[in-house]
């Protein structure tokens, strides 16, 4: 009998540990659901910056309970998406200018060195699906559908970073390129920005598929610094508009 009562607990147990392991699993997968959408609707424009967000109003849009958005918050935090302030709440993240060029600056390094590993290692499959988002950046300049470009466009440069091969570098290159979000969707705001944009990525793919690594690392770094030139551009433009 004792025997009996020691399984029985035993399997108590071992259910009791799978039932909190499920329950965290999900918990985590629904915590990672809820951030990617809060991420989309920042990166979309659908959340501007100094917007604040609310537990509440997010729960209910998305169908959740708040405990997900609290934790989605605490990893937008992070990301540095959102700021999560004391006595006031929490509100997407709006970057200074200032900042914003020092990320570019890293951005330029970061690529370059994307570049000339590219021309190098890429291979064919990899070269075929980037000319693939580059055709499909064409068809959306000829729409000029600005939505649309902007995603492709991010599709474009996370790849190259991704074909890399370095987990570090990919974590980091994400990581400050979401912080630019604002500034990276103001430089594709009318449609001479698109077609000097798509040029460029024309100009990029065609130099890592001459397997040309300093070629290509120009490439990658010029079309990063002219991106840093029309962000202050930009910037004093709509600077400019919100004056008094």
């Amino acid at each position: 009998m004792t025997t009996e009562i020691a399984q029985a607990q035993t399997q108590l147990s071992i259910g009791l540990d799978a039932n909190a392991t499920i329950s965290m699993l999900q918990k985590h997968s629904l915590t990672g659901a809820v951030q990617q959408e809060i991420e989309r609707l920042i990166n979309s424009g659908e959340l501007g910056p100094g917007d604040k967000l609310t537990e509440a109003s997010l729960a209910e849009k998305l169908g959740v309970s708040r405990g997900p958005v609290r934790e989605a918050f605490r990893v937008l935090e992070e990301a540095g998406l959102v700021q999560l302030e004391k006595n006031r709440g929490v509100f997407v993240r709006q970057i200074p200018l200032e900042e914003a060029l020092e990320i570019f600056d890293l951005r330029a390094m970061m690529e370059a060195h994307v570049g000339s590993t590219l021309a190098a290692n890429a291979t064919e499959q990899q070269l075929s699906y980037l000319k693939s988002l580059v055709l499909q950046m064409e068809s959306a300049v000829k729409t000029e559908d600005e939505a649309n470009y902007y995603r492709l466009n991010i599709e474009f440069h996370e790849a190259m970073v991704s074909y890399a091969g370095n987990k570090k570098l990919n974590n980091m290159y994400r990581k400050l390129t979401r912080e630019l979000s604002l500034f990276r969707r103001r430089n594709f705001s009318d449609h001479a920005l698109l077609v000097t944009s798509v040029n460029e990525h024309r100009e990029i793919l065609e130099a890592i598929g001459s397997r040309n690594a300093v070629k290509a690392a120009e490439a990658l770094r010029q079309h990063v610094l002219m991106s840093r030139e029309r962000t202050i551009r930009n910037y004093v433009k709509y600077s400019k508009r919100v004056a008094p």
